[in-house]
């Protein structure tokens, strides 16, 4: 090694530059020390003078050079230590990933969410491994797993009637838009009330923080509509009730501002299906087909993860004084919406890979 020197060329000077930029800004101290080595020899720098700096091995050094001269820049990358092999296997860490996807209930544990000590009392009985209690949240997080607040789900809950939404109706949906070049606009009605609405805030331990309010329960509605396939976000806020009335108004509404055929998803709120409803849709059956959600699927409507942006943006941890102000904020959110089809049509992803797999 003694009296050896690298020559680099101008593309794998700028390589290396390059990659020691990146590794300094991660923090990655051994490949920045690979990268300012082969640097410093290819400057006429001595490599015993570049170890003694670096404060690492002349071998180190040597098979760096090695590494270097055989594969180049990328070659000097750092390999992650493989760490202590794994006391489970693949195949049962398979099986615990069913259980756990199963619940506790479906191996006899009471209750329906996990905890950590009933995974490590799982994990002996099932496998005879024992784990630190401390240990099995990294496990879990390196099988795809991550701790999440539950949410319920209605026991009323049809689970056939949605998955024939999904796989009949759904398609019958698409291909119906298809023929007509029709929007398909999922519909929804959002309240945003004048004494706000709480969030999640950063607050010294043991603190709880208060957020002021005016204490008035009067509320700001909207009627909405998106489109599936151009993120369009039609909507009318109103102070009155939403009732079948006004609903009739926005429809008439929207139905004036395009000359296209409209395909309607909406839920089943009474107003939705009432007599007066019914008469209107049937009179306007040629501009307007209507669909209806399975009941208890609010999962299945986009706009509803709209809504839970806009009061996110808008109205969480808010002090409104007035109806004015709260009027005002909610109207100014919806319109940064309107003018983003991009972001309303990320809502749909889960209901374009449904479609992606069916076809």
């Amino acid at each position: 090694m003694l009296n050896f020197r690298i020559v680099l060329s101008g593309g794998q000077r700028k390589a290396l530059v390059k990659r020691l930029a990146a590794a300094e800004k991660r923090g990655d101290v051994a490949m920045v020390k690979r990268l300012l080595a082969m640097e410093a020899i290819s400057a006429d720098t001595s490599p015993w003078d570049v170890a003694r700096t670096l404060q690492v091995s002349a071998e180190a050094i040597r098979l760096w050079i090695k590494q270097f001269l055989l594969g180049g820049v990328p070659a000097l990358q750092s390999k992650k230590s493989p760490g202590r092999p794994s006391k489970l296997t693949k195949a049962q860490k398979r099986k615990l990933g069913k259980w756990i996807k199963a619940g506790p209930a479906a191996v006899g544990y009471p209750g329906n969410c996990w905890r950590s000590p009933m995974i490590q009392h799982l994990i002996q009985e099932k496998f005879k491994v024992v784990y630190s209690v401390h240990y099995i949240s990294e496990l879990l997080k390196n099988m795809g797993f991550s701790y999440q607040k539950a949410r319920f789900v209605s026991g009323h809950l049809d689970t056939q009637a949605r998955e024939q939404w999904l796989t009949t109706t759904w398609p019958e949906i698409l291909a119906l838009a298809k023929r007509n070049n029709a929007y398909v606009l999922f519909g929804d009605e959002a309240s945003f009330p004048q004494w706000g609405t709480l969030s999640y805030t950063w607050a010294p331990r043991g603190e709880q923080p208060t957020i002021e309010t005016s204490g008035k329960r009067k509320g700001y509605k909207v009627f909405g509509l998106i489109d599936y396939f151009t993120g369009r976000f039609f909507y009318k806020c109103q102070e009155g009730r939403l009732n079948s009335d006004t609903y009739r108004v926005y429809l008439k509404e929207i139905l004036a501002k395009t000359r296209k055929h409209i395909i309607l998803i909406q839920d089943g709120a009474p107003y939705h299906r009432s007599a007066a409803m019914n008469t209107f849709f049937e009179h306007n059956r040629t501009r307007l087909t209507v669909y209806r959600l399975p009941s208890y699927s609010p999962d299945y409507n986009p706009i509803e993860k709209l809504w839970k942006k806009v009061k996110e943006k808008g109205t969480h941890l808010h002090y409104f004084p007035t109806f004015e102000d709260l009027k005002n904020k909610v109207e100014e959110t919806l319109l940064l919406f309107k003018n983003a089809p991009k972001e309303v049509l990320s809502l749909f992803v889960s209901l374009k890979e449904v479609t992606h797999r069916g076809q």
